[in-house]
């Protein structure tokens, strides 16, 4: 696909497909709202599972379901030749209480799609009905990839060692595309960016060992606590210091645990957090970065140390040449105007990564954030009150359908 021309489907037949986006509106939201109120989470989806296989039906697709895990592979062929396109979509809810007063909110305690899941399947389930129905202009096979576990135990991977991205032919997915909803954005709006989109996410988990005491004596005790607090400020400090700005990291200690009474020195103080980085250089860099201010700060207080860091998810690079052509493709459909590079890298995470290990594509940003709704005063994903607007959707079902078209 050239990064000036979408390939082989018009102009015309690009606006059409909005259009008739539009018009099954209806349904998508439907779908979505059905997924929206009974939330599952991790790698066993089966009610989702069995919402996406139900509304696939009847679409003449070639369907499979995963062997570990709830996931949902459904093949599209094209009437004439060409490579294979994977589209993604991922399924998983969040371990959160939902609190926006929607009518359709979560009826599952402790779950919900905070993270805009449902939206993301149900835009893959319109986009597979409107490449269905083009079958005679599609070239090629296009893989709709419904996946579990984005938001824990990295399903992507899973579903890759599963044969996703294996097609009948022998020469595999040649391209990947995948859309994540976000209310940073006006609704209905693209932001898209070539190399680094997403971080890399690693867990780390620090226990300091000091001696316990009394709290009246810490001179005959070895406190934890306060070594545990230096810690943290010296991560930060090691950070700033030796991290290219250019090529950032962030290291978040989001939990300090330590202790049981308010007059009791303990043992033991743990922190535990994340860090996130866009390059292996500086992924390595912090990390040793870590264990080594840890173990220095500990025994300069004559403290033992325990640092454990594990590993995450690698970093979404997009595809030079797949982000363009999908620029040039989403102008035509929905207009210049509402084609955006993003400028900056998110230090978020996303398994979309493992796919584009394998694959060349790309991963953009879907606006969905409500009318008359600021910014500044819009809850994003991962909080329990934040709300889509399902107008999105729309052009979110199209884009998919039109990055499948136009291709190489």
């Amino acid at each position: 696909m050239s990064a000036a021309d979408p390939a082989t489907a018009s102009r015309e037949a690009l606006r059409g497909l909005l259009a008739e986006a539009h018009a099954l509106l209806p349904d998508t939201v439907a779908l979505r709202r059905s997924i929206h109120r009974f939330p599952e989470l991790g790698l066993h989806l089966p009610r989702t599972q069995r919402a996406v296989l139900e509304a696939l039906d009847g679409l003449g697709l070639d369907v499979a379901t995963g062997s570990g895990l709830s996931s949902v592979t459904a093949t599209l062929e094209g009437a004439r030749p060409g490579p294979a396109v994977l589209l993604r979509a991922d399924m998983d809810a969040l371990p959160l209480d939902e609190e926006t007063g929607l009518d359709f909110a979560s009826r599952v305690p402790g779950a919900m799609h905070a993270c805009g899941h449902d939206m993301h399947t149900a835009m893959l389930v319109t986009a597979a009905r409107l490449l269905s129905a083009r079958r005679s202009q599609l070239a090629g096979r296009v893989v709709f990839m419904f996946q579990p576990a984005e938001e824990s135990d990295g399903g992507a991977r899973h579903m890759i060692d599963e044969g996703v991205l294996e097609t009948a032919d022998g020469r595999g997915v040649r391209s990947a595309f995948a859309l994540h909803v976000t209310t940073r954005f006006d609704s209905g709006t693209v932001h898209l960016r070539s190399g680094p989109t997403f971080a890399a996410s690693d867990r780390l988990h620090v226990t300091v060992r000091g001696r316990g005491g009394h709290a009246s004596a810490p001179h005959l005790a070895l406190d934890p606590v306060p070594v545990a607090c230096e810690i943290v400020q010296a991560v930060q400090s090691m950070v700033t210091r030796t991290v290219y700005i250019f090529d950032p990291a962030v290291v978040t200690i989001a939990s300090l645990h330590a202790g049981t009474a308010g007059n009791v020195i303990p043992e033991t103080a743990e922190l535990r957090g994340t860090f996130r980085t866009l390059s292996p250089a500086t992924r390595q860099l912090v990390r040793e970065g870590i264990t080594r201010v840890a173990h220095h700060v500990a025994a300069a207080h004559g403290a033992r140390v325990e640092v454990e860091l594990t590993e995450g998810y690698p970093p979404v690079v997009n595809d030079d040449a797949r982000t363009a052509a999908l620029h040039d493709t989403a102008a035509v459909l929905l207009g210049p105007d509402r084609v955006h590079r993003l400028p900056q890298p998110f230090m978020g995470a996303e398994d979309f990564s493992y796919v584009l290990q394998q694959v060349p594509g790309t991963m953009a940003f879907l606006g969905a954030r409500p009318p008359g709704v600021a910014p500044e005063e819009a809850p994003d994903f991962h909080s329990n009150r934040v709300v889509f607007d399902e107008e999105a959707l729309a052009t979110g079902s199209a884009l998919h359908a039109a990055a499948a078209l136009c291709r190489e």
